[in-house]
């Protein structure tokens, strides 16, 4: 209960990590795909001297979940004691990552895969995301393996994952921690607390939101500039069809009672963060246009809802009667539908929606065992307990909860420094959040 984080050897792993940064990078459309397994062997190094085969008492398995594809890109599972049955009660921290998002050096004030120590501050890219985190879960169990504490019965288990960043994956990609709960690897975890570890600030984060990723596509008629009345201005009808699935949007999910509660920052949210189109000059009236963005669903909402709405919306949209009530906001010859000189329809706008896999959110049980010595062990190490929530995401906690998990989130980073440039951490966050790991343990022990 009254063990320190181990700071020279946390320091020295944390540094061998972020020097493999430029091999973690999980950025799949940039063609960055990353080799968790230069992260493994480090940890894994620091663990062999404590794994049960060579007397130690911590079971170590590094999973592949799919080794054919992928034979780079392995979990790693910790289990103390080693020999403890699968259906003992537990506490096991989840979710710390090998991956990383993808860097820039050109836009870095120092080289985000140079590892440096200022103080109290630690440099580079992964050290609040999460390969700060994965060192203070290896330091906790190798405390673990050395003190060898009673826990009468009860079991610590550690699970380090691949391919958060990408927001998981599907099939013969499915590598990380929807791989291994696949599998029925992580089923034993249902018998006490899971707390999802890779978060920030230091207090429970007791909500996150749903998230699903959307492409429009707009389809108009391409035109010269100078003859309007011939076109379909795909951008403008993007813009107004944009608006329109808002407002449907913000009709089905409005703010929820429950956010007041829980604390959230922000609400649900329907928006583009991305357009692109064609070449041309700016002389031709474009008649195709692409908008990107998200859904981010307070979690008091099933995703699912709001794909069924986002698809409404748009099959609404696509009526005559519904563009022609659409058109006419950019002046009397900006038209959707086209019609000839006998009425009949020449052209019309088109939209074509597609959306990427769902992420449901998820709102912690308050009333728990894992919250009430989460918040309890936060209290007494940090000095208070001020719970988070946003509509940030993370992948698959929902799911474990559906499925009777108690899931809870905390960690140690630093906010703003999450996927941002000049990414930093600090010591003394990973110094008190080693004591809340061990105080929560120490408190859920028979």
């Amino acid at each position: 209960q009254d063990w320190e984080l181990d700071k020279e050897g946390f320091l020295d792993l944390l540094g061998k990590l972020v020097e493999e940064g430029k091999f973690l990078q999980n950025s799949p459309k940039a063609g960055l795909i990353p080799e968790e397994d230069r992260a493994a062997k480090h940890i894994l190094e620091r663990l062999e001297p404590y794994k049960k085969e060579n007397g130690g008492v911590i079971s170590i398995e590094h999973i592949h979940v799919s080794p054919e594809k992928h034979p780079n890109r392995g979990n790693i599972i910790l289990r103390y004691p080693a020999d403890a049955p699968l259906d003992a009660p537990v506490v096991s921290y989840v979710g710390s990552h090998m991956d990383v998002v993808y860097a820039n050096p050109d836009s870095w004030d120092k080289d985000p895969f140079t590892f440096i120590v200022e103080d109290d501050i630690v440099h580079g890219r992964g050290t609040t995301d999460c390969l700060g985190h994965c060192a203070l879960l290896t330091n906790l169990f190798i405390q673990l393996a050395k003190n060898k504490p009673d826990l009468n019965g009860m079991r610590v288990v550690g699970v380090l994952i691949c391919d958060e960043e990408a927001g998981g994956s599907s099939g013969d990609d499915m590598v990380g921690v929807e791989g291994l709960q696949a599998k029925g690897l992580l089923n034993d975890l249902i018998h006490g607390p899971l707390i999802w570890l890779d978060c920030a600030d230091k207090q429970p984060n007791i909500g996150s939101g749903g998230l699903v990723q959307w492409n429009l596509i707009v389809h108009g008629k391409m035109a010269h500039s100078g003859f309007p009345h011939k076109a379909v201005n795909a951008i403008e009808l993007g813009c107004d069809a944009l608006l329109e699935m808002q407002k449907d949007f913000y009709k089905s999910f409005p703010v929820h009672e429950k956010e007041a509660l829980y604390g959230f920052e922000s609400t649900s949210s329907f928006k583009a963060t991305h357009t692109r189109m064609p070449e041309g000059g700016i002389n031709q009236i474009p008649g195709e246009y692409t908008l990107q963005g998200d859904v981010r669903l307070i979690p008091f909402y099933r995703i699912e809802k709001a794909i069924e709405v986002l698809k409404q919306s748009v099959e609404r949209l696509n009526t005559v009667e519904e563009l022609e009530k659409l058109q006419g906001n950019h002046g009397p010859d900006s038209k959707y539908v086209i019609r000839d000189e006998n009425g009949d329809i020449k052209v019309k706008g088109q939209l074509e929606l597609t959306l990427s896999e769902p992420v449901q959110g998820i709102a912690c049980n308050l009333d728990s065992p894992g919250y009430k010595a989460l918040a309890a062990a936060t209290k007494k190490i940090i000095g208070e307990v001020r719970p988070l929530a946003d509509t940030g995401t993370l992948p698959l906690v929902a799911d474990l909860q559906d499925a009777g998990f108690d899931v809870q989130t905390i960690g140690y980073g630093v906010e703003d420094a999450y996927h941002a440039d000049n990414e930093f951490a600090r010591i003394s966050d990973f110094q008190q959040g080693f004591k809340v790991l061990c105080e929560v343990i120490h408190s859920l022990i028979p």
